[in-house]
Formats: C-alpha cells, structure tokens, sequence
C-alpha cells in the first residue's frame, strides 16, 4: 500500500496543493515553520482516519474564509488504484467517499490508507491524561484489527446515544428512560466489552516490542510497563445497572470504555511522574515504533509513514536510533532544519509562507546537509 497522489484545497492555511509522494522511498517536505508542512500530513491522516493528529476540531481544518476543504487521495493497494475524497465543512456534515461509494465506518478506509504518525505532540501518550492513550491504543487498533476497529466506532456512536439520554431526560426516571437505557446498556456491554478485550490483547502484545524499541532509543535496556485497568469489574451490563441512578444524576455514563486507563511505567515507576523528559520522549516514540512493526507485520507491509518535525525534537542519537527502528516503505517528513544525515530524500518539496507548494525533485537533503 502506498500514497500514489494528495490532492488539497481550502485545508488550513493552503488554498491548493498537490504532490506525489515517491512510492518506496522518504518524500521530504520542508520549509519555515507556520508555512504549511504539517497541513500536508495532516491531510493524508484525516483521509486515512476522519481524525486531525493534532486534535483539532473540524471546523479548524478549513481555510480561514472558505465554507469547506476538499482533499483527495489516490492510492494503490496490492496492484489496485483506489480513490478517497472528503468535503470538509466549517459548519455542515463532512462527506466522505472510497472509489466515489459512501463511507459509513472509518474502518472503510482502512482498506484504501493506512498510516502511522510521528509528532512532537507523541509525548501526551506518557505525559497527558488516560483520553491520550486510549486513543494511542485505538488509533492502533483501526491499523492493525479491522474488526476491533468497529467496536471503536460502535462504542463511541453508543456511548453519545446514551449520554444524550442522560442529558435530557432532566433527572426523571420514567418507563420510556429506563426501557431505552436497558436497550443502550445491552449495546453497550457487546461493543464495549469487544472494544476492552481487543485493547488488552493489543497491551499484551506491545509491550515486548516497546521494551526492545526503549532500549535502542535510550541506549540501555529497561523494562516498558504496560498494564490496561478497566473502569468497572464483573460483567459491563451489571456494572451499568449498578451505576445507573449516579448516571442520571450527573447526566454522564461514568464508567465503561471511555473511562479506562492505559498504565506506563519504566522499570516498575510509573512514566508520567517518575521518568525524565528525555526518557518520557523515548518512551513515546518506543510506543509508537511498537505500533508501526505490529502494523507492518499484520499487514505484511508497512503503513504510510508520516513523521512530522520529529527530528527537531531528538538528539542526534535518539534520530538515529529511530530511523533504524523503522522498515522500508513509504515515509513523508516534514522538517524546517536539515534531516539527519541518514535520511535520503527521493522527492523534496518545499512549502512557502501562504501555502504555496513548490513542485518536489529528487535531493538527498541529509547528505547534503552532513556535507555543508
């Protein structure tokens, strides 16, 4: 699988762009910070996920002054082009369409783009709150299990009915409530629980290969600490019918999936309090380098690799130990300074102030860099 084209208009603070990314090698993207670089990448991953990697709401994607962004992708996959549109509106419904069909699920398009991304924003999954890792794990799961991709989407599409629910229903409990709520539970305890297991195989099965990344990166070995804690023991069903009458009267469903923690520690302590930035960074990449050889060895190949002003946050030794942790494939960078030496770049392109994309050509930019 691999970007053939990206095509973009009204996205951010780019009126059009278009690039070809060089299929098996690295496409850099560079110019000075606030041009545009990041708006690149961000692209591709919203058509691979219908999720911003910086998290920001919809509304945010399009140009300041224009009604929607419009972006569109052709892919190939085992031999066969594909196609991924999307309308983006500031106020209206966003559409979405694979090969000019509908998309109902996200997981539709992971059969077209498939992605993994690298970005200084990477150190929430240690630093920030347990909504960062649980969507570290999920974002993983969407590449990696198809099907625990649509307990993603089922549980977060249950959990807004049943919120909604408890919102309005003004903290009166009537037949029609209760009846609609058991039904909303029921929902809820199928697709959460599938959701929940999936995660906890998905811990099980990082954790070994995050521990070998850690150990590369921070040039010394040391046990990476993995532990899933579920918001509610025994059956989720029960656990909800226990919970109900605290749910409506904080209008909230207060446990289930959405409520869960993701526990890091670095040999035995736990990361967020206890580890230094620098060992914080390097548990960060560890993690998402797990994801992207899982990915790549349920795939059979990797996914597109987009690494976003990672090396500007890295030491040389920490840059270099990252590139040797990844397999060949295809990989877009965006940088402001020169990419590390090992990197050679197939295609360059370079984003000037407003958004304007100059048209890329082959440059080994590290090289070249190592060599001034």
């Amino acid at each position: 699988m691999h970007l053939v084209s990206l095509a973009i208009t009204d996205f951010r603070n780019i009126a059009h762009a278009e690039i070809e990314p060089d299929a098996e090698g690295t496409t850099v993207i560079t110019g000075v910070n606030g041009a545009g670089k990041t708006s690149l990448l961000e692209a591709i991953e919203y058509l691979a996920t219908l999720h911003s990697f910086r998290g920001s709401p919809k509304e945010a994607l399009v140009r300041q002054g224009a009604d929607q962004a419009i972006l569109r992708a052709e892919t190939l996959v085992d031999g066969r082009a594909m196609t991924i549109e999307a309308e983006v509106s500031a106020t209206g419904r966003t559409r979405t369409m694979v090969n000019r069909q509908a998309v109902r699920r996200r997981s539709e398009l992971h059969q077209a783009l498939r992605t993994t991304v690298f970005s200084p924003e990477d150190i929430g999954v240690v630093r920030a709150g347990p909504a960062d890792r649980r969507r570290f794990l999920d974002t993983t799961l969407a590449v990696v299990d198809p099907k625990a991709a649509r307990a993603v989407d089922d549980t977060e599409k249950i959990l807004r009915q049943r919120s909604a629910l408890l919102r309005n229903h003004g903290r009166r409990i009537t037949p029609e409530v209760a009846s609609t709520l058991d039904v909303w539970d029921a929902r809820l305890d199928e697709a959460g629980t599938a959701l929940v297991e999936a995660r906890e195989a998905l811990v099980d099965q990082l954790a070994p290969i995050a521990s070998e990344h850690y150990a590369r990166l921070a040039g010394q070995a040391c046990l990476v600490g993995m532990e899933y804690r579920r918001s509610w023991s025994g059956r989720l069903l029960e656990a909800l019918a226990e919970s109900r009458s605290k749910d409506l009267e904080r209008g909230l469903t207060l446990l289930g999936p959405h409520r869960d923690e993701l526990e890091l520690s670095l040999a035995g302590l736990p990361s967020r309090t206890h580890a230094s930035q620098g060992e914080q960074r390097s548990l960060a990449l560890a993690l998402q380098l797990a994801a992207h050889q899982l990915a790549t060895e349920r795939l059979g190949s990797a996914p597109v690799l987009l690494l976003d002003d990672v090396f500007s946050e890295l030491d040389p030794f920490r840059s270099t130990a990252l590139l040797a942790g990844l397999p060949p494939g295809q990989a877009l960078l965006t940088t402001a300074l020169p990419a590390p030496p090992e990197v050679a770049a197939a295609k360059v392109y370079t984003v000037a102030e407003g958004g304007h994309v100059d048209t890329g050509s082959p440059m080994p930019v590290g090289h070249r860099a190592a060599e001034s």
